[in-house]
């Protein structure tokens, strides 16, 4: 099996992962229990998200070990396609990489939005119709 990679093309890495929740209480429980994950729950003006740290983390919350992601809950809706476990990639522009999307055969799912403090964020279904998102990072992640 031969790969292709593209010889001036960046690699963007994966940043986080996203988890979708019924109960967030008890999702959060869950993956305490079992892996030892930190939950810490945003409010509503932050749709109710639940950041995880996945990964022992330094002072400003990032993994301390290169290669590490933390992630999130997301609560489920039944207006929103594809809510399965996926992965977020950094992009250093999402417009760019929304285009990339599109051409490459991937289907964007709404419009970009402003994550406040951590990034513009959209999600995307690949040609698999997988659900993933891409952020462009407004601070370092």
């Amino acid at each position: 099996m031969q790969i292709l990679i593209h010889k001036h093309m960046k690699i963007n890495p994966v940043t986080h992962f996203e988890i979708p929740y019924e109960d967030k209480q008890r999702m959060a429980e869950f993956y305490e229990k079992t892996f030892g994950w930190k939950a810490r729950m945003l409010g509503e003006d932050m749709e109710n998200y639940v950041l995880v740290t996945a990964a022992e983390a330094n002072e400003k919350g990032f993994p301390k070990e290169l290669g590490r992601i933390n992630g999130g809950f997301y609560e489920k809706s039944p207006n929103k396609p594809n809510q399965y476990p996926s992965v977020v990639i950094a992009v250093e522009d999402i417009k760019e990489a929304m285009d990339k999307i599109q051409t490459a055969g991937g289907k964007i799912l709404g419009e970009p939005w402003n994550i406040k403090g951590y990034g513009i964020y959209v999600s995307f279904l690949d040609t698999g119709g997988n659900r993933l998102s891409v952020m462009q990072p407004t601070m370092q992640m």
